[in-house]
């Protein structure tokens, strides 16, 4: 016997393109659960600079993985996948849909189409590889894997590392571990799935009234307490945007205008970047609407373009 998937809402994009109004308009008109695929949405420490839903959005209707990893503890996209995964399957069972949100395109694609099944890596082939300059690695990489040094950028430390040990730690180059993805559910699901890509300068404004905002809101007092905590500056929590430029602003180097500035031009960097990733890497079938979600009747529009595909 058959058994037909169940569906699976997916709306994504930059931040600030008005991803949570939308998420909560299609909840209300389909029983919906609202799922977080936002890294720094994650993270409990950082409520207000991670722009996470108001609470009177998250008393409008059901929200999931939202402020549940403590800072300390970083989360790659495999294991945010499989958190998303049992959500997901908790929502079908309660014959809900799930409503996947969010800007983090790493996690969106590892929870659709898996990850790659690469073995572990020999330690002494890793402790070799990271202590070589980037330089030398990246000759080494055009000579054992061209293909992925074609696609990597010469000064990529970290990536050139990681496909130069996969190489040599396995046999094969990380394209071939690439194409046999497991775990994914995306063929498991009915995708309905819109991506929103408004006008650039809409987004830029956006970007800068929500930082304001967010100073308004306690931004610089919510980052004084993360910082207090004395974590690692290399944790993912420490290092989301608008954390260092707050930082700065409340240990007294910075006036709350340069803070904002700062903030401001790092948001719309990060958003310019998450645009890029949205408008080239998703399927070509997957429906970009680019009205911005205030415009008259463009809310009601992008709710029912994924209504027609569910």
């Amino acid at each position: 016997m058959v058994t037909a998937r169940p569906s699976l809402a997916l709306i994504a994009g930059p931040t600030a393109s008005g991803k949570s109004a939308l998420a909560l308009a299609l909840a209300k008109r389909k029983d919906g659960v609202v799922v977080n695929a936002d890294s720094a949405q994650l993270y409990a420490d950082i409520d207000i600079v991670a722009a996470r839903p108001s609470p009177d959005e998250l008393a409008a209707a059901p929200h999931r993985l939202y402020g549940v990893r403590d800072g300390a503890l970083p989360c790659s996209a495999a294991e945010w996948a499989e958190m998303a995964k049992a959500e997901i399957a908790a929502v079908h069972a309660e014959e809900k849909l799930p409503i996947l949100v969010g800007g983090t395109g790493l996690y969106i694609r590892t929870l659709l189409d898996g990850i790659a099944p690469v073995p572990a890596i020999d330690p002494g082939i890793r402790e070799t590889i990271r202590a070589a300059p980037v330089d030398e690695n990246y000759r080494a990489l055009t000579s054992e894997d061209p293909e992925a040094a074609g696609r990597f950028n010469a000064a990529d430390t970290t990536r050139v590392a990681r496909a130069l040990e996969v190489v040599r730690s396995t046999g094969k180059p990380l394209s071939y571990w690439q194409e046999h993805k497991v775990g994914g559910i995306g063929e498991k699901v009915v995708l309905a799935p819109l991506i929103l890509l408004p006008p650039r300068d809409w987004l830029a404004d956006r970007c800068e009234a929500r930082f304001r905002q967010m100073i308004d809101e306690g931004a610089v007092e919510e980052v004084e307490r993360l910082v207090a905590r004395d974590l690692n500056p290399d944790l993912p929590v420490m290092r989301a945007i608008g954390v260092r430029e707050l930082t700065d602003h409340a240990a007294g180097l910075t006036t709350r205008e340069d803070a904002i500035a700062r903030g401001v031009a790092a948001t719309r960097q990060y958003a310019k970047r998450q645009y890029t990733w949205f408008r080239r890497q998703p399927p070509d079938d997957w429906p970009r609407f680019e009205t911005p979600l205030d415009a008259h009747g463009a809310l009601d529009e992008a709710v029912a373009l994924i209504e027609q595909a569910l």
